[in-house]
């Protein structure tokens, strides 16, 4: 068979290597742990802290979600998402003329070594068209959206616990 003829991907390549079957095994699973590795490490750009949501009444369709989120290396919070909202957004607001304005924020700078505060009255997740009650003491699960200045995508998983007042640092 030709060079051509065989394909060009990795694991072509590596079940071309001539080694006994266990050590070409041993190596596909190192090179599968070390892809896994990578994303791991793109997780941990991010450290999530107080991460709470405000508790609701029956049949109230919207929430917030707030934390601190401290990042290792220059990103953009870019979206979030949570399985007990339809639609989660971040959102800014500001007292403008003594109104209280309130405005989805695509993308939020969040510096390498600085943290930031997501807080009522200030950025934070906006959580809408609840699909139930989040009652006090529940672990709510949220996911957050980042990119990297190399474009890179990578996603954080916090669970926020539910109350009426934040909680006590």
């Amino acid at each position: 068979m030709s060079p051509q003829a065989h394909p060009t991907g990795l694991g072509a390549r590596m079940s071309r290597m001539s080694l006994p079957l266990p050590n070409r095994m041993l190596s596909r699973c190192l090179a599968a742990l070390l892809a896994v590795g990578g994303a791991t490490t793109v997780h941990a750009q991010v450290t999530v802290d107080g991460a709470w949501v405000r508790a609701t009444v029956p049949n109230q369709s919207a929430t917030g979600a707030f934390m601190r989120l401290t990042a290792q290396k220059d990103v953009v919070l870019t979206g979030a998402s949570s399985a007990v909202a339809d639609i989660v957004e971040v959102h800014e607001m500001w007292l403008d003329k003594d109104i209280m304005r309130m405005r989805p924020a695509d993308r939020v700078p969040l510096k390498a070594g600085q943290t930031i505060e997501l807080k009522s009255g200030g950025l934070h997740i906006m959580m809408m068209d609840l699909k139930r009650q989040i009652k006090a003491g529940e672990r709510v699960p949220l996911t957050l959206s980042f990119m990297a200045a190399d474009g890179s995508v990578s996603t954080v998983n916090a669970t926020a616990t539910a109350g009426f007042a934040p909680p006590t640092r």
